[in-house]
This record gives structure tokens, C-alpha cells and sequence, in this order.
């Protein structure tokens, strides 16, 4: 595929200075300004399948989809027609409609974990929701997460780990008051251990714990063998609660969570991005007795505007009804499978230093030689080589997520001869870096 690249392009050049006069460090979500790679950000105009258009005329095959939703591809045909379908009859209303109804339906059906579920405007406030509620129901403040993991942008999970397991966090980001870090105890990711001398310590003071199942913000990472079983046994037995964040892993691995995959069933799950079918959409469900206490039922306050929004909640339900009817997983898998080994064998040659991680169809390329399980793992990673390697792959026409710690996503879009030719430039890409 024909391409020219250019480190400034013109276009995109012209427009990144625009935005920076108008909008906070010129982008709208911190990652999408190159900040890790280095460069002039590309701004997009179309994309169709697994491809997308930028203003500068290049055309590029995308394993960024969006950060996940677009498991089926840029602009699908079905897809596109339940959102004009849908906003042909109205945007918005704030009014209850049938569709979301029989949306709520379905996940239910499809999630045996989750006996209702409130629909919400974004992944952030789904998890953002589901630690209110966890706080409401077992009157307990402190809530464990996991370094390395990311469960969007609100005070109690822009924490860090703090000086040892048993002190609060440490905030991450300003404006979070240190009273909210010290209600957060954060583990290392993986580490059985730990988890059981934190609840041994303090189990009777811990609202939740809430982690991704596969870890998506750290590059991808696994559990481990019995790590997830052993969060559903220390939360049970101290009368806590385990939150799934599947806002990434939800329908990416089948036509359900996650966690229904494994047989372990959270009291609460948070998901968006497949779900919404690429519009803005979240959702918080689980136990009937847990869900009863949000508002109106209950003392848990929560609501939004544009919650259920009928026009997502119509890409939504499309994209799941094909994701049932078709099961594209093997399929994604195999093309998962082809892209890991190639690169794999691609970088040996080379004598890059160099370990992808895959699951199904979503893979992370890693700048160390050594598979990663935790972030102490993921940071030993070269991110300037990775820098170099994105930028190599723009230049050959193949877009990736601008992080070394983000995660890259195979679509239904793709095909067998996508994946051979971001292997082919993968291996040239190789060779200069």
C-alpha cells in the first residue's frame, strides 16, 4: 500500500498548533498527543474496515480500533445502519425507551454474574459508580487496586502504590486529595501474597477490590494461575466486594465477560468500549441485592443525563446480536496467533530484545525479551526503542497504539493478509531501529 510519511506532516502539523491555542496540550485524551513516541500527532478523516485516512492522505491498516470498541471494524455496515436507524428517530430524549430495556436484557442474558445493570455514559463512570456503591453496601472506605492497572480517571483510582502494602496510596495525578489516596491500597498485580496479608491486616475495613481481569494498561498481562480465584476467596470471606473492570476485556474474548469465561462470578462488573459498538457507553451491573442499592431503590446516588442513550445503546445491542451470531473468536485468535509468532521470529532475527503478548485478539509488542506479569515487569521495557518501532510502523502504513504500555486489537476487519504485511514491515522496521 502506497504511503508517504512524513515526521511533521503538513497537515496534521497545521491542525496540532491550532489545537494547542484551544484545547489543553492540544488533544482531547492525554496519550493521543504522542507524548511517549515523540512527534506531531496524526489526525484522522474516515476509516473504513481496518483501515482509516488522515488529512495528510495517508492511508493506514489501525490495531488501535479505537482503544478496543471496534472489535468489527471501522464504519460496519450493520453498525452504521443501527445508528442512522436509531438517530433518525431522535438523539437523545433523557426518557426511558424500550430499546434500553431490551439492551439491559441482553447483557443479563449473556452475563450470568450480573442480574441487573445500569447503563452509564463511559467506562470511567462505570467504575467510578461501582466503588460508590461498594462503599454504600458494606459501609467500608477503603478499596484495593492493583499497580499497573487502569480503571479511568476518577479521584479513588488515580493512585499509586504508596511506601508499603498496608499504607494508603499515594495520588498520581494533582488534585486528588491525599485523604482519598489513603482510602486506596494498592498491590502489585499478580502477587497472591500480598492480597492475602493485606486482607489478613485489614480485610474487615475493605469495601472492594477492583481489578481487570487481563490487564490492558501495563501492555497486556494474564493472571496468573489461581490469582482471580483467590481475590473471589479473600473478598468473600471478609464480607468485601470484587469488581471486574471489563471495560477492555468484555465481549473481546467471547460473547460475554470475561469472568464468565473462567467461572468466577464478581459481585459487580464494569464494561464500555465493545459494548457501545464505537459510541460512548458504560455500564455497572451484578447481584440483584448489590444493583437495589443505587437510587431510586436505594441510599447509592447515581444518575445521568445521557445514560442509555438510545442511539449507543443502539450500537451496542447491534454489535453484540453479531458478536452472539457469529462468534468471530477463533477467527481472531488465529490472526492473534499468526501476528504474535511472526513478530516474535521477526525481532529474534533482528536481535531486538522483543516479547508480544497475546490473548485472542489483542496483543501488546513488549521491548524486553522476558514475558511481563507485573508493572515492575513492564517497566523494564525499552520505550524508546518502542518509540522508534511506531514510528517505523507509521512510515510502512500500520498504526499502533502510541504507548508502549497500551494494547493493540485484531478486528474482524482484518485479514490474513493485513496480518502478513504488518509482520513483513514489522521485520524491516526490525532492522533500523
Amino acid at each position: 500500500m502506497p504511503n508517504t510519511f512524513h515526521p511533521t506532516p503538513p497537515n496534521s502539523h497545521l491542525l496540532f498548533q491550532r489545537a494547542e491555542r484551544v484545547i489543553p496540550g492540544g488533544v482531547n485524551s492525554p496519550v493521543r498527543a504522542f507524548g511517549s513516541v515523540g512527534g506531531t500527532p496524526i489526525y484522522v478523516t474516515e476509516g473504513n474496515g481496518c483501515r482509516i485516512m488522515t488529512v495528510d492522505g495517508q492511508k493506514l491498516i489501525d490495531f488501535c480500533c479505537s482503544w478496543g470498541p471496534l472489535i468489527l471494524g471501522h464504519a460496519n455496515p450493520e453498525i452504521v445502519d443501527a445508528i442512522t436507524t436509531a438517530a433518525a428517530s431522535g438523539s437523545s430524549f433523557g426518557i426511558n425507551t424500550p430499546r434500553e430495556v431490551e439492551f439491559a436484557e441482553l447483557l443479563c442474558e449473556l452475563i450470568p454474574s450480573m442480574d441487573k445493570v445500569r447503563l452509564v455514559s463511559s467506562g470511567t463512570e462505570a467504575t467510578m459508580t461501582a466503588l460508590r456503591l461498594a462503599r454504600g453496601v458494606t459501609g467500608r472506605s477503603k478499596i484495593v487496586k492493583f499497580d499497573g492497572c487502569y480503571h479511568g480517571h476518577s479521584d479513588s483510582l488515580l493512585v499509586a502504590a504508596g511506601s508499603g502494602l498496608l499504607t494508603g496510596g499515594i495520588s498520581s495525578s494533582a488534585g486528588v486529595s491525599p485523604n482519598v489516596a489513603d482510602d486506596t491500597i494498592v498491590v502489585p498485580y499478580n502477587d497472591e501474597a500480598a492480597i492475602r496479608e493485606v486482607f489478613a491486616a485489614c480485610g474487615d475495613t475493605i469495601a472492594a477490590v477492583i481489578v481487570e481481569p487481563v490487564a490492558g494498561n501495563m501492555g497486556l498481562v494474564e493472571p496468573l494461575v489461581d490469582f482471580l480465584q483467590s481475590l473471589r476467596e479473600v473478598t468473600s470471606a471478609s464480607g468485601s466486594l470484587l469488581i471486574f473492570d471489563e471495560v477492555i476485556t468484555g465481549f473481546r474474548f467471547g460473547p460475554t465477560t470475561y469472568g464468565t469465561l473462567i467461572g468466577i462470578g464478581p459481585d459487580i462488573t464494569c464494561l464500555g468500549k465493545t459494548i457501545g459498538g464505537g459510541l460512548p457507553i458504560g455500564a455497572v451491573g451484578g447481584r440483584a441485592d448489590v444493583m437495589d442499592a443505587l437510587a431510586p431503590l436505594g441510599a447509592v446516588y447515581q444518575a445521568g443525563t445521557l445514560s442509555g442513550n438510545p442511539v449507543a445503546v443502539a450500537a451496542g445491542m447491534a454489535t453484540i446480536k453479531v458478536l452472539k451470531r457469529d462468534r468471530p473468536y477463533d477467527q481472531l485468535g488465529e490472526l492473534g496467533e499468526i501476528l504474535q509468532s511472526g513478530l516474535n521470529a521477526a525481532a529474534a532475527s533482528a536481535g531486538v530484545p522483543f516479547h508480544c503478548a497475546l490473548k485472542g485478539g489483542v496483543f501488546t509488542p513488549f521491548f524486553r525479551s522476558a514475558p511481563v506479569a507485573r508493572l515492575d515487569d513492564a517497566k523494564q521495557c525499552d520505550t524508546e526503542m518502542f518509540g522508534k518501532f511506531f514510528h517505523a510502523m507509521l512510515e510502512r502504513g500500520f498504526y499502533l497504539s502510541p504507548s508502549q504500555f497500551e494494547v493493540g486489537f485484531v478486528s474482524t476487519a482484518h485479514t490474513r493478509a493485513d496480518i502478513d504485511a504488518f509482520v513483513s514491515a514489522a521485520g524491516e522496521a526490525f532492522k533500523v531501529l
